[in-house]
């Protein structure tokens, strides 16, 4: 099978929805052998994104999707060429008819954020910029597990992770600055919430 590399969010979806018109299931090695292995930022992006839909409620769920990407960014750190997933992951697989329905109430965002990514500042998109972002997602993964004990806040850190995610795959580096920006607000928001969570902040994992 050709390889694609998409360049959009809203082409992103597309691929996803196409795929998933081709049977009962979409397995991660669908999209691997449909993205192609040097296609990072759709594979830290997709994930996040689905957390954001309904199916970041079920519990377990975001923490899953969070390791998955924490995964790609640890390769991505480690400059890999190509993405690797072990054989159990690459035949996990979400139901076609659920897969529609999330892409479906992505679209709106999805030209939203496409409409204001232009390619700018390629030079942040590579190189050691790279890693930073990679860091940054690893860090944010690492909150979803404590967030998910409330309700959808484990969405906060995600968004985050899928700007930084899109930014990657439209190589856009002024994308890469506002969602770092966007990640240090995210991120204190989401201690926030957890610290009030446990009233003086004792449920906190680190402290």
């Amino acid at each position: 099978m050709a390889h694609h590399e998409p360049s959009s969010v809203t082409e992103v979806l597309g691929e996803l929805d196409e795929l998933a018109s081709h049977g009962d299931t979409v397995c991660v090695a669908d999209v691997l052998d449909d993205f192609g292995g040097r296609s990072f930022g759709p594979f830290i992006m997709i994930p996040a994104l689905l957390e954001i839909t309904p199916v970041g409620g079920i519990p377990g769920v975001p923490t899953a999707l969070a390791l998955f990407i924490a995964l790609i960014a640890i390769q991505l750190l480690m400059a890999r060429d190509h993405v690797w997933m072990p054989e159990f992951v690459q035949q996990r697989a979400v139901g076609s008819k659920k897969l529609h329905k999330a892409v479906g109430k992505l679209r709106g965002l999805a030209g939203f954020l496409d409409r204001y990514s232009e390619g700018r500042l390629e030079v942040l998109t590579e190189g050691v910029a790279i890693k930073l972002v990679a860091l940054v997602i690893i860090a944010l993964c690492c909150t979803v597990p404590p967030l998910e004990f409330l309700p959808f806040a484990s969405s906060i850190p995600m968004l985050a992770i899928a700007v930084l995610g899109m930014a990657l795959t439209v190589r856009d580096g002024a994308l890469v600055l506002g969602s770092l920006i966007f990640t240090a607000i995210a991120t204190a928001l989401g201690i926030y919430m957890y610290m009030n969570s446990s009233g003086d902040g004792s449920g906190l994992p680190f402290f």
